[in-house]
């Protein structure tokens, strides 16, 4: 799977939204979203903001990825 910031950025390009609108949306620093670009993974209320702001279900990317892999049983 590709790292969701990457993912974020992608999204992002797509909408033709600039970072720094994006950082006024979340309430954050510019610099804040560009360390997020860089990472694999995120804490789920941020990425439900990022959701909401971009218009899109980054969740369904891991739904996704879980019913292309079985899952541990415990």
């Amino acid at each position: 799977m590709i790292p969701i910031g990457q993912l974020i950025k992608t999204r992002l390009k797509e909408r033709g939204m600039t970072v720094s609108h994006l950082a006024r949306t979340l309430s954050c620093e510019r610099s804040n979203l560009y360390r997020i670009f860089e990472k694999d993974s995120i804490d789920t209320r941020l990425l439900l903001n990022i959701s909401r702001a971009l218009d899109y279900d980054f969740f369904q990317l891991y739904s996704n990825e879980l019913r292309k892999q079985p899952m541990y049983r415990l």
